[in-house]
């Protein structure tokens, strides 16, 4: 079965981010929904696969897709839901794409809303495989982020200045970005100076909590090409996981995501100097040290040198996370960077777009550093 280049992203959608007093994850979903068939120019009823990850404040659980169908009045071919923590928006649409590509749906829409900021949702919970984590400390995905952080900066020297580089670019891209939650541009120094959470990790190298909804659609590169919208190629995608943890001695450096990347490479036919901009999950800035690492643009322990004098924002090498990323844009768990890479390709940034952008990396991970995956989107050529 052939996949690439022949699945393509028809319509994104978003709703306003940030605090949302009143609103409910559903309510938010189906604003997004509608955001993203207007974006394609599509009808509800073009729409025969629904795929929802169910947000922190949920209360349908794992049946949140019938209720979501319910509330929009579909009855798809082909449904479900998933959640894989920040790695779930990337296999769903992989889920999606596959579902297309084998004649089980036609056209796929991919929903995520959440409630986190007003909701009552913890992020404070025992990280880890059993709630004894919690006994010797190990709380909050923070805690997981600040062993790795760690372990990178005895092994090679990184250094928390080189980690305030990621978090000064992500919020300077999210001062030209009007619907980014965090605007202020911040520096080096305000990154130093800011409460620690989990050491080494200062309170500018975390990610937000944010209400919200994404939506994105899918369909095939065909049918997409007949749509309002230039049609956003998946030229490429993959995903990886490991069922260990501490036990596994380089756990720290999640091995597994190169696999992610490697396939996503493989399947799209290019290399990494094809890459013109990406959307790199950033849960903590160290997350985006080790995208690159594993991605190639840098060797092993490099990526804090790689980071700096700006090569990581517009203008630079590689402009990484355009739009603000979890770290300033707003926390949805990675799916605004599917949208963000989305909008790259198509050239609609604005002050934010980086120039004849033919292929950009989008990746996504989650759980307790188990779950990756990584996705190639491409310009059509046509």
């Amino acid at each position: 079965m052939k996949i690439s280049d022949t699945i393509a992203f028809a319509g994104v959608g978003a709703t306003p981010q940030g605090k949302l007093s009143g609103r409910t994850p559903l309510d938010l979903g189906i604003e997004a929904f509608r955001h993203a068939l207007d974006d394609a120019g599509l009808k509800k009823d073009d729409v025969d696969g629904i795929l929802t990850m169910p947000g922190t404040t949920s209360p349908e659980g794992g049946l949140h897709f019938l209720r979501f169908g319910e509330a929009v009045g579909i009855n798809p071919r082909y449904t479900g839901s998933m959640t894989m923590g920040g790695a779930t928006a990337g296999c769903l649409v992989q889920m999606g794409a596959m579902a297309i590509a084998a004649g089980l749906a036609t056209t796929v829409a991919c929903i995520f809303g959440d409630t986190a900021k007003t909701g009552g949702s913890r992020f404070d919970r025992a990280s880890g495989g059993e709630t004894s984590w919690a006994t010797w400390g190990m709380m909050s995905a923070a805690a997981n982020s600040g062993i790795a952080a760690d372990r990178h900066m005895h092994t090679y020297g990184t250094t928390s200045r080189q980690l305030a580089e990621v978090a000064v670019a992500c919020r300077y891209h999210a001062s030209l970005n009007p619907a980014a939650v965090m605007r202020d541009p911040i520096t080096v120094e305000d990154h130093q100076a800011s409460p620690w959470i989990v050491r080494p990790l200062h309170l500018l190298d975390c990610c937000l909590i944010s209400d919200g909804a994404v939506c994105v659609i899918l369909t095939s590169t065909e049918r997409a090409r007949d749509l309002r919208k230039p049609a956003v190629l998946v030229g490429g995608f993959g995903q990886a996981h490991t069922t260990m943890n501490l036990e596994q001695e380089d756990w720290w450096y999640v091995p597994h995501q190169k696999r992610a990347l490697a396939d996503a490479f493989a399947m799209a036919g290019c290399a990494t100097s094809d890459i013109q901009v990406a959307q790199l999950y950033d849960n903590f800035t160290i997350s985006v040290l080790l995208w690159l690492e594993h991605a190639g643009f840098c060797g092993a322990g490099e990526s804090g040198a790689f980071v700096e004098n700006g090569r990581i924002r517009l203008g630079g090498e590689l402009p990484v996370n355009t739009a603000g990323g979890n770290l300033s844009e707003s926390y949805m768990e990675g799916w605004l960077h599917i949208v963000e890479g989305v909008r790259q390709v198509r050239g609609e940034s604005g002050t934010r777009q980086v120039p004849d952008v033919e292929h950009c990396l989008v990746t996504g991970r989650g759980m307790i550093l188990n779950c990756s995956n990584a996705m190639i989107l491409r310009k059509d050529a046509r």
